[in-house]
């Protein structure tokens, strides 16, 4: 159980708050490329609790400025994308990617102080199909090379989905090994559209997680964050080992549909202390993703990213459902059963209130380092897994697995055998 202060200071992520100031220290993700092709109008967002206007230069380049037009408070995502810049449609004031006025037409000479006026802008990187800002002081880190961000296109997918609760619920989902054995089985497997076979044990993921509902939980802190062996029976002196890992300061990544072959990744990002966005991520290193892989994640979900079933529907439970097909009688789709577990918590969970058991320890763990961040960040230290060593930009050992291996086999040095080289 965690204190009121310390709830407060893990989940209030707005400007000038310790952990929203923490948060500003990495990139984080602010739009999908496919919400702003080239000549397509700019975006208002919303993240980490501030208004911004998103647009792409007539070069091409995505630039992240403050909303609100520096000279009278009219919303630039309105605005003309046009002469190397974003014009308000207000009085012509033109503002360049770096928040630069390089016009403003209706003064003499095209404005002859406006050189003196720097707007609120934040840099920005395209990669992977996203695009990321940095949001906090200084020069801006190195962006991770992480191996779903530089995939070769064909081999990788990313969308994002909108959830009404504080980041930090979702976050932790991902860490939580006991809940797959409950909230996403599927009774009758002919339900799930692919199912991928361990062929160890000639068993599906499902069957294997549904067999032994209590694991084995062992945690360890890694240079990126958290790395998560979970062993389950899987009969006949066999284990099933599922590797995961939280990565700070609000991701995680773990088996999808790629596993073995790449890995699937969920990065939530703070719309403001009351919702977020999830950019749900999968590759793979080998093989090109089919169709069926590309669109699993946006089954359910509207033309704008919000999912079709959701608390104002109750999710659409079939409650007969519950007794032949799933557990939770809210179909298959592992993003509405998130989305209920999450947003039902409330917007921010009050943890003062529960009750943590021994299959927590992932996300003790997880928030001991998010505290730990927040109080370098206060000391004046840069907090863990800032990148700045272009030679230390390559996570070798960002290892997930979903597979048997014998009893007896130590799984954290087969683990190990399997990062890369």
């Amino acid at each position: 159980m965690i204190t009121a202060e310390e709830n407060q200071l893990l989940t209030q992520t707005g400007p000038n708050t310790p952990c929203g100031e923490m948060m500003r220290r990495y990139w984080q993700p602010v739009a999908l490329a496919e919400e702003l092709p080239a000549g397509g109008a700019p975006l208002k967002v919303r993240i980490l609790g501030e208004e911004l206007a998103l647009f792409r230069d007539d070069q091409g380049r995505p630039g992240l400025i403050g909303l609100h037009c520096a000279h009278r408070g009219t919303d630039l995502s309105y605005g003309r994308v046009e002469d190397g810049g974003l014009r308000c449609l207000y009085h012509g004031w033109l503002y360049d990617i770096c928040g630069r006025v390089i016009d403003q037409p209706g003064e003499p000479g095209g404005g002859a102080n406006k050189d003196s006026i720097r707007h609120l802008a934040y840099p920005c990187q395209e990669s992977g199909g996203v695009i990321f800002t940095y949001m906090g002081p200084g020069d801006p880190p190195l962006l991770p090379n992480y191996e779903f961000l530089t995939a070769p296109p064909q081999r990788r997918t990313v969308v994002k989905a909108f959830y009404e609760c504080n980041y930090l619920q979702g976050n932790e989902g991902n860490i939580d090994p006991v809940h797959l054995s409950f909230l996403h089985q599927v009774l009758d497997e002919a339900q799930i559209a692919r199912q991928r076979i361990v062929q160890a044990v000639n068993a599906t993921d499902n069957t294997l997680l549904g067999r032994d509902v209590a694991p084995t939980i062992e945690v360890e802190v890694s240079n990126f964050g958290l790395r998560i062996y979970t062993t389950r029976d899987a009969g006949a002196d066999k284990r099933y080992l599922r590797v995961t890992n939280f990565v700070m300061p609000n991701l995680a990544a773990f088996g999808g549909s790629t596993v073995g072959d790449g890995y699937a990744v969920h990065w939530h990002v703070p719309i403001d202390d009351h919702s977020h966005w999830k950019y749900i991520f999968a590759f793979s290193r080998d093989k090109e993703l089919d169709e069926f892989l590309r669109t699993r994640s946006r089954v359910e979900l509207t033309a704008d990213y919000r999912l079709a079933r959701n608390a104002a529907n109750r999710y659409q439970q079939d409650r007969a459902s519950m007794k032949t097909q799933t557990y939770t009688g809210l179909g298959t789709n592992f993003q509405v059963h998130d989305a209920f577990a999450t947003e039902s918590q409330g917007r921010v969970q009050n943890r003062t209130a529960e009750n943590p058991v021994s299959s927590d320890k992932a996300i003790v763990a997880a928030r001991k380092l998010i505290l730990n961040a927040i109080k370098d960040v206060q000391q004046g230290r840069e907090p863990q897994h800032v990148v700045r060593d272009a030679q230390a930009n390559r996570f070798t050992n960002l290892v997930v697995l979903s597979e048997v291996i014998a009893n007896g086999v130590d799984w954290k040095e087969y683990t190990r055998s399997r990062e890369l080289k």
